[in-house]
């Protein structure tokens, strides 16, 4: 039996389940050397770093969970580290391909939240980390970790510091589960001769993934850019044209802010809340001390009203800024109301866009090259838009782009005349 169901497809495998006991159902179901497709079993040469840089789909969060109930058995102390501390609970521990969810009912390791640590009955644990707290990472140590979409970490010192725990055991490892995106941290990995590098598309775990999403990002991402990042996993250079480059952002990208004169949050409302939407820009700017335009962070998503209404107000008061400025050219007074339906006490500003958005970015980009702004940490998908929208040929909205914009001109610029209306 156990030949057969090695040389099935999926497909015979669950067929064949049905007729086995429970302990010899759960034998097949829980043995990932039946399961995982030949990219997703941890490579047999020596390397330090295994890189799985692959589309959405793809299984990367089952690898990394599968790889870290491997190491268990022979690795007493393992770290997961993923952007937030919510994505490490949601997505690595209690996800539909986390952990808890492919372990087998009588090795399931116990979670215990207050701590943020598992703990298996053989005495091995792993300890949960947010890249958005390096400094959590600064002592504790490890013989093998498991980082949870690298390329969209705001602060790379976190993966500085996961290194220097990385240090126990006669081999200290790390699986990188990771959408692309040309991040330095990325690239340099790459490079390293003791990184194994794992490229893989969104189709090659096609059997494993519903009709509806596969069509769903053939019709918004293929034969497009950012489809051949999300679904091929290309790592793409700068787009010829753009008005942001990598580089010079990553030359002026601080750690930390200095005080901040002034703090906003800016909008830029999307006309709808389907699926199909564009994004709700949500950029929260500052003006430091120093006369600098700050990023500080990126609130953008597919929301429907309540829902950006209610993520605008809590990055007003995270950040305890002074004003929300947002554009109303589609929704008109329904943005002010909204918000203030949620917060009446909301300081906010309307503003109506006259010029292209081309006319509008030009000032700001012209900040960028004069090194007067800087980001506070990475800002990924803000920054992939920046680095790729060709204001001359790209059709769709820089939902992200306009947020900044807005935000920086209200701050640097001095006044909205020559590209808005107040």
């Amino acid at each position: 039996m156990q030949n057969l169901l090695k040389k099935s497809n999926n497909q015979i495998l669950t067929q064949t389940i049905s007729e086995l006991s429970v302990k010899d159902t759960n034998a097949v179901l829980y043995d990932w050397s039946i399961w995982a497709r030949e990219k997703q079993r941890i490579p047999t040469e020596h390397w330090d770093t295994w890189l799985v840089n692959a589309g959405r789909g793809f299984g990367k969060t089952r690898t990394g969970a599968e790889t870290v109930r491997i190491w268990k058995d022979h690795n007493p102390i393992i770290h997961l580290v993923a952007p937030t501390a919510s994505d490490a609970r949601d997505v690595m521990v209690e996800g539909e391909s986390g952990i808890l969810a492919i372990s087998p009912p009588d090795d399931r390791p116990k979670y215990t939240p207050s701590i943020r640590r598992l703990t298996w009955k053989n005495g091995a644990i792993a300890i949960l980390f947010s890249a958005d707290e390096p400094d959590r990472l600064r002592g504790p140590q490890c013989y093998k970790a498991w980082a949870d979409e690298l390329a969209a970490w705001r602060y790379p010192d976190a993966w500085d510091q996961l290194q220097f725990g990385l240090r126990l055991g006669n081999h200290p490892q790390v699986v990188v589960t990771t959408t692309p995106r040309p991040t330095p941290i990325i690239k340099e990995l790459i490079s390293f001769d003791t990184t194994h590098l794992t490229c893989g598309s969104t189709y090659e775990n096609q059997d494993n993934l519903s009709a509806n999403f596969i069509r769903a990002i053939e019709n918004r991402y293929e034969g497009t850019r950012l489809g051949r990042q999300e679904i091929y996993a290309e790592i793409l250079d700068d787009v010829e044209g753009a008005l942001w480059k990598s580089t010079l952002i990553d030359k002026t990208r601080v750690k930390e802010a200095p005080e901040m004169v002034r703090k906003i949050v800016a909008v830029d409302p999307a006309v709808s809340s389907n699926k199909d939407s564009d994004e709700t820009g949500i950029i929260v700017c500052g003006l430091g001390i120093d006369g600098r335009g700050y990023l500080l962070d990126d609130y953008s998503g597919v929301f429907t009203p309540n829902q950006w209404a209610m993520r605008v107000i809590a990055a007003y008061h995270k950040h305890k800024c002074d004003r929300v400025i947002a554009e109303k050219n589609q929704g008109g007074d329904m943005i002010e109301n909204t918000i203030r339906t949620i917060d009446p006490n909301i300081s906010y500003k309307g503003i109506t866009a006259r010029d292209g958005k081309r006319t509008r970015a030009e000032p700001i980009a012209a900040l960028y090259e004069q090194e007067r702004v800087s980001h506070v940490g990475v800002l990924p998908q803000l920054e992939n838009q920046m680095t790729t929208w060709d204001p001359k040929s790209s059709l769709k909205s820089p939902d992200r782009i306009d947020g900044m914009v807005h935000g920086l001109t209200e701050l640097m610029i001095g006044t909205f005349e020559e590209c808005f209306t107040v």
